[in-house]
């Protein structure tokens, strides 16, 4: 007979129930032997200590078995009724008949089947119980013990309340049990939510910190290009006055080419400044439709001012359609700006960064920022667009973190394509304003303006 793997819903009480009824199948034998050495009169002492010999070796098997983790003969509880009662019966037969002390260990043997199982294996139970008294009485008679047989009733009357009682007090304990572990897996549950919010919770903080380090930066930037623009601006203001002046004087030929020169480069120096400021004035928090290529070109017009662009070449091949999408115009502004510079950095001179546009699927724009560059690894993918993760020697690792808080924000996604030394191409999915705008294809490439 092969062992009863405990179950995980009941795990608990079986191996607790089984714990008792190992001690009281131990109490048993110990008694057992105690009755046989202290009485005299026993039909057949031999007989009996080789019983409870043989329900020794049944008890150590079952508490190797209760050692395990298992239990020995759990799945056959009415054959272990059985052999339990006929080792009661034989006992009994072999000490002094019907009132034998033995006879109680019937209502051990009750007791163990009502803990262990339920109501309906200790009926079972007491029914070859029963059956085993009235057969051992039968025997007992025939053989002219009659006296013995007015024990018989009131054996059978306790052994049946006591297994009763058993059974009611089981299936109590096992209820509160079972109660208990609802409400232990409840508030496990309940614990798991409340750790998860609390991550949530985290994870919204250190997102907040890091857009709140971001606006700090982008509110030095926009003091510093306000400062920068009213310093430069007076005296551009006087150079200008001072050319214009210079020209009315008719001046000759050459001197006239050198002055319109300087009026070319001192407007240029006004747009610069005026895209500065511009794009450092402080986000409006507006939602709404906007055209996408418009907020994409408005990142590009700064871009070109960071040094190193001058050594790329970007192209901005945005379909001819005029797509318009829901969301912030200026925090999308920031997002492509932080993409185009990252891809920047990640090429060497002469590296091709191209933005394009994609329409997967209906209601939906895929933004592009493609690069030849040197790419990224499956590791660094992984933890790309977490918070303090750069791949940058002197990079805060904050630019993508605020980007995909940003995009997603907007109702979008933003995520990466790449591998190792074949570059990176960094995407933006947004959902796009129906609107059938005609524009003209955005098809341009960013070159540094020469100075003559």
């Amino acid at each position: 007979m092969a062992s009863a793997p405990v179950s995980s819903d009941r795990g608990d009480w079986q191996c607790a129930a089984e714990s008792i009824v190992v001690k009281i199948r131990w109490f048993g034998i110990v008694m057992g032997y105690v009755l046989v050495q202290s009485r005299d009169g026993l039909r057949d002492a031999q007989a009996v200590r080789a019983i409870l010999a043989l329900g020794a070796v049944y008890a150590l098997v079952d508490t190797i078995y209760q050692r395990r983790g298992q239990i020995f003969l759990g799945s056959w509880p009415l054959f272990v009724a059985v052999m339990e009662t006929t080792f009661i019966a034989l006992l009994c037969y072999y000490d002094t008949g019907l009132e034998s002390p033995f006879r109680w260990y019937f209502l051990l043997s009750s007791l163990c089947v009502a803990i262990r199982y339920n109501r309906v294996s200790a009926a079972l139970t007491l029914t070859t119980q029963l059956i085993a008294l009235l057969i051992l009485a039968v025997i007992l008679q025939s053989e002219g013990m009659t006296g013995d047989l007015h024990t018989l009733p009131l054996t059978f009357v306790v052994v049946a309340w006591a297994t009763w009682a058993a059974a009611a007090l089981a299936d109590t304990l096992k209820a509160t049990g079972q109660r208990l572990e609802a409400a232990n897996t409840a508030l496990e549950r309940h614990q798991a939510e409340l750790e998860r919010r609390i991550a949530q919770q985290v994870e919204a903080l250190r997102a907040s910190q890091a857009r709140l380090i971001q606006q700090e930066k982008m509110a030095a930037f926009g003091l510093l290009s306000a400062g920068i623009a009213h310093e430069v601006g007076n005296p551009l203001a006087a150079l200008s006055s001072l050319v214009q002046m210079l020209r009315r004087r008719r001046p000759d030929p050459y001197t006239e080419t050198k002055l319109a020169l300087a009026e070319s480069q001192l407007d240029r120096i006004r747009r610069t400044i005026g895209e500065l400021v511009a794009f450092s004035r402080p986000a409006s928090p507006a939602i709404g439709p906007f055209p996408l290529d418009e907020a994409v070109q408005d990142a590009l017009d700064i871009a070109k001012y960071y040094h190193p662009t001058k050594d790329r070449r970007i192209e901005n091949r945005l379909g001819a359609q005029r797509l318009h999408v829901h969301g912030v115009r200026d925090h999308l502004t920031q997002v492509v700006l932080n993409l185009v510079l990252n891809a920047i950095d990640a090429t060497t001179k002469g590296g091709r960064i191209e933005l394009l546009t994609e329409q997967e699927r209906s209601g939906w724009v895929r933004l592009l920022v493609r690069d030849d560059g040197r790419g990224l690894s499956e590791p660094d993918q992984a933890r790309l667009f977490q918070p303090h993760f750069t791949t940058k020697p002197n990079g805060t690792g904050l630019g993508l973190y605020v980007s995909r808080t940003l995009v997603e924000e907007m109702g979008g996604r933003i995520g990466v394509e790449s591998s190792a030394g074949s570059g990176a191409t960094f995407w933006i999915e947004l959902r796009t304003i129906e609107q059938a705008i005609p524009a003209p294809a955005r098809a341009s490439i960013i070159e540094s303006e020469p100075v003559r």
